[in-house]
């Protein structure tokens, strides 16, 4: 894997290595112990990936995931973590790992960041904000599909939209592309977004269930 989800993916491990197994995260009831677990079983055990898309199997991989957590030593999850999946896999692909892991360890990378008591935004290089840009319009109709009002994102600074979501009344959500990513994700409350609109859809918005 190169690129920048290999520079995402060395940055998250940097950060496990050094909050330690015991550090929350914003995935609700996972310690960072959790989250290496997660991530190393994503990469390496295809027959957890089901429960990882589709909530009818979660308890299964679940399972696998506490199962291969209990297993490991913490450091060793994190070098598995961070060695990433077999060539053979999506996940360890050299083409396809940079579109099946991009997002995905930005958003974990800032679930452990967003978690620690003195977090700051960080600088977002405008190649990784763009990259992140690129794939945000691509899943954002996913992400948004339960969305009970319109929803149509704007990148920050630029008149670069997206409709994530039609009807009306709707509203325009406003932020850089990892700020929108993280609110598409569930992470609203560390999303540094301005939602803009008619006040009840604003209100409905703000606790409608988003995600994959």
């Amino acid at each position: 894997m190169t690129g920048h989800a290999a520079a995402e993916r060395a940055a998250l491990c940097d950060l496990f290595d050094s909050v330690g197994p015991d550090a929350p995260t914003l995935c609700e009831g996972w310690t960072a112990y959790d989250l290496a677990a997660h991530l190393a079983v994503r990469d390496r055990v295809p027959a957890a990936w089901p429960g990882i898309a589709v909530s009818r199997f979660a308890g299964r991989t679940q399972r696998i995931q506490d199962e291969f957590r209990d297993g490991h030593p913490y450091e060793e999850v994190v070098a598995l973590v961070r060695r990433g999946g077999p060539a053979w896999l999506p996940t360890g692909a050299p083409v396809l790992g940079e579109l099946t892991n991009l997002v995905e360890y930005v958003v974990h990378h800032e679930d452990l960041r967003r978690a620690q008591p003195d977090w700051v935004p960080r600088a977002v290089p405008t190649d990784l904000a763009d990259a992140l840009w690129t794939q945000l319009r691509l899943i954002a109709r996913g992400l948004f599909r339960r969305a009970p009002v319109g929803v149509r994102l704007r990148r920050a600074g630029t008149d670069s939209t997206v409709t994530a979501h039609g009807g009306e009344p709707a509203v325009e959500v406003v932020g850089d592309p990892v700020e929108l990513l993280l609110y598409a994700f569930g992470r609203r409350s560390v999303a540094r977004v301005e939602p803009r609109g008619d006040r009840d859809a604003v209100a409905k918005l703000a606790t409608a269930r988003l995600g994959m």
